[in-house]
């Protein structure tokens, strides 16, 4: 005979396993909508250490519409569009699951801080997996600042090239570097829980407390993790060339502090922040509201 209040029990179970990625991709569309042009942004500072294009964000910003107008500050916005979505939905699902992983299932146990953070680097490793090649074709595609040194025509020709050049592991070229940078995602979602349950002392309603929550801990994240994003990007948009100029991590590293020193690992902090915190405070935000709506179902 069948048992309907087990069966029923786990359709409940996988369900609840669903939320965290139909909520990620909530929170994927708000992020691109946001965040995409100070990303843009940040990138192209990241990369004027190299011919010192740019002296600052607000004349990156200035030249950049200037010359291509508006619309360049959403250059290389289809990968993160499609990706955005996969990568929060991923990531943000992984995350879910790895808290229920830690909670044995059960929602009533409380997480300590450091089970917060695990399970935080866990859904960082996770995702670095998709989030390789879709950031080693957005930050390409960013970089192309005009039409007579253009090298891709779009996304789908950067990901045609890298292959063609490099085979299927092209799109991966960089991954070491993603994998060290979202390792810090331990950092964001400690600093989460930190934040959030002090916020909870002053007796905000939790859609303020998720949304002021979501933008401190995205700054508190960059603090620590930029460095090892600006090697990375730096890494990601090299020319595509045999031999590579700088063939690993160690050696861009390197190079950027023998050439531009501290501050080389520093640019295009500003706009960083800047977008850090309404970009993350929404789409945390919208994730957590997500996850309440859905908890009945």
């Amino acid at each position: 005979m069948r048992n309907y209040k087990i069966e029923q029990k786990q359709e409940k179970e996988s369900i609840g396993r669903l939320r965290g990625f139909i909520a990620g991709v909530a929170s994927g569309v708000t992020k691109l909508t946001v965040g995409h042009p100070f990303d843009t942004i940040k990138i192209r500072l990241q990369n004027s250490g190299l011919d010192g294009r740019f002296s600052g964000p607000l004349h990156c910003l200035k030249t950049t519409i200037q010359k291509e107008g508006f619309r360049a500050l959403y250059k290389g916005a289809s990968p993160p569009l499609v990706g955005w979505v996969f990568m929060d939905s991923l990531m943000l699902g992984s995350l879910h699951n790895y808290r229920l992983l830690l909670q044995r299932n059960d929602p009533t146990i409380k997480l300590n801080l450091f089970q917060h953070a695990l399970a935080g680097a866990g859904a960082g490793w996770t995702v670095s997996i998709i989030a390789t090649p879709i950031e080693q074709i957005k930050t390409r595609l960013q970089v192309q600042y005009d039409q007579s040194t253009k090298v891709y025509s779009g996304p789908i020709d950067c990901a045609r090239k890298l292959i063609r050049n490099n085979g299927i592991p092209g799109l991966w070229i960089g991954f070491i570097g993603t994998l060290a940078f979202r390792s810090w995602f331990c950092v964001y979602w400690g600093s989460y829980e930190v934040y959030s349950r002090w916020l909870r002392r002053y007796n905000m309603n939790e859609m303020m407390v998720n949304f002021l929550a979501g933008g401190l801990s995205a700054n508190t994240f960059w603090c620590v993790s930029f460095p090892i994003d600006s090697v990375k990007n730096r890494f990601m948009t090299q020319p595509d060339v045999k031999p590579l100029r700088f063939p690993n991590l160690r050696s861009i590293a390197r190079h950027m502090y023998q050439t531009e020193g501290i501050n080389g690992f520093y640019r295009g902090f500003l706009p960083c922040i800047l977008r850090s915190f309404p970009t993350n405070a929404s789409a945390i935000l919208v994730f957590e509201t997500t996850m309440r709506s859905l908890k009945d179902f």
